[in-house]
C-alpha cells in the first residue's frame, strides 16, 4: 500500500514536471521566434529570404572587412608598442649611465681623501724616532694603501661597466633610428589599407541599407537578431538532411518542411534559419550562383 502511493506520487511530480517545462519551452519559442509558424507573408517565404540571402552576403563581407580592420588596428598597436619599449630601454639605459657616473664620482672623491691620508702619514713618518710608533704607522699606512687599491679597482670596473653600457645605449638608439624608418613605412602602409576598407565599407552598407529598404521588416529582424548573436552566416541551406551551419544531421520531417517553403524553419540544433537550395524563388541569388559554379567544376 504504501510502495504503491510513493510510486503514484512520484509519478504525478514527474508529469507535473514535464508539462511545466513544455509550457516553459513553447513559451520561450513564441517569444524568441514569434514568427516560427503561419506567419501571413505578404509575397512568398522564399521571396523574402532572397532578398536576406543578399543582405546576408554583403553582412558577411563587412564582417570579414571589419576583422581584417581588427588586424591592422593591433599591427598599428603592436608597431607603438615596440616603438615605447625601445624608448624606455633608452631612458633606462641613460639612467644607468648616470647611476654609474655618480658612484665613480662618489668613489673618486674617497679615493682622493685617502691619498690625502697617506701624504700626511708619510710626513708623520719622517718625524717619528720611537720605533713602536714607526711600526704602527708603518701598519697604518700599509691599511690605507690597501683600501686606496681597492677604490681604484672599483673605479676601473665602474668605467668598463659604464663603456658596455654606453654601448649599448648607441646600438639601443641605433635601432631606435631605423625601427623608426621602418615603422613609419609600416604605419603609412596601414593606414591606406584602412582607409581602403573604410571605403569599402562605406559602399556596403549603402548598398545594404538599399536593400534592406526592399526586404521583409519581420524577417529582416529575425535575420538581424541572429547576426548579432553568431556574427556569422545565419540563413542556410540544407544538404544531405544536413544543417550547413552547425553540420547536425536533421529529420526527414524538417527537410519536407523547409522544402515546402512556407514558413520559416530554424534548426533545433543552433537556431540557424533553413532553406532549400533548389528552390526557384532563390534562383539568382549569389549564394546559389556559387553553389552551382562550385558543382560544375566537381563535374568537369
Amino acid at each position: 500500500m504504501y510502495k504503491s502511493r510513493f510510486f503514484l506520487c512520484n509519478f504525478y511530480r514527474f508529469f507535473k514536471s514535464f508539462f511545466e517545462h513544455k509550457e516553459k519551452l513553447e513559451i520561450f519559442e513564441e517569444t524568441r521566434y514569434p514568427y516560427l509558424l503561419n506567419h501571413p507573408w505578404e509575397g512568398s517565404m522564399q521571396d523574402a529570404l532572397k532578398q536576406i540571402l543578399e543582405i546576408q552576403e554583403l553582412d558577411i563581407k563587412m564582417i570579414r572587412l571589419m576583422r581584417i580592420k581588427k588586424e591592422r588596428l593591433k599591427e598599428l598597436d603592436q608597431i607603438e608598442a615596440l616603438r615605447k619599449e625601445l624608448h624606455q630601454q633608452f631612458k633606462d639605459k641613460e639612467a644607468d649611465i648616470a647611476e654609474i657616473n655618480k658612484s665613480i664620482r662618489a668613489l673618486e672623491a674617497k679615493l682622493s681623501e685617502v691619498a690625502e691620508k697617506l701624504k700626511k702619514l708619510e710626513s708623520q713618518q719622517m718625524a717619528i724616532k720611537k720605533v713602536e710608533e714607526f711600526n704602527a704607522l708603518t701598519q697604518e699606512m700599509t691599511t690605507t694603501e690597501r683600501e686606496r687599491i681597492s677604490l681604484e679597482q672599483k673605479v676601473a670596473d665602474l668605467v668598463d661597466r659604464r663603456t658596455a653600457e654606453e654601448e649599448l645605449l648607441e646600438k639601443i638608439r641605433d635601432s631606435m633610428n631605423s625601427s623608426e624608418e621602418s615603422s613609419l613605412a609600416l604605419e603609412k602602409e596601414i593606414q591606406a589599407s584602412i582607409t581602403l576598407i573604410n571605403e569599402e565599407g562605406s559602399h556596403l552598407k549603402e548598398s545594404r541599407a538599399a536593400l534592406a529598404t526592399d526586404a521583409e521588416p519581420d524577417t529582416l529582424r529575425i535575420y538581424e537578431r541572429l547576426l548579432r548573436n553568431k556574427k556569422d552566416r545565419v540563413i542556410v541551406p540544407i544538404e544531405n538532411r544536413t544543417c550547413t551551419g552547425c553540420h547536425i544531421a536533421l529529420t526527414a520531417q524538417h527537410e519536407n518542411v523547409v522544402r515546402k517553403g512556407e514558413n520559416l524553419c530554424f534548426c533545433e540544433h543552433c537556431s540557424r534559419v533553413h532553406y532549400w537550395r533548389e528552390s526557384e524563388a532563390l534562383e539568382g541569388t549569389t549564394v546559389v550562383t556559387k553553389r552551382r559554379r562550385r558543382r560544375v567544376a566537381s563535374t568537369t
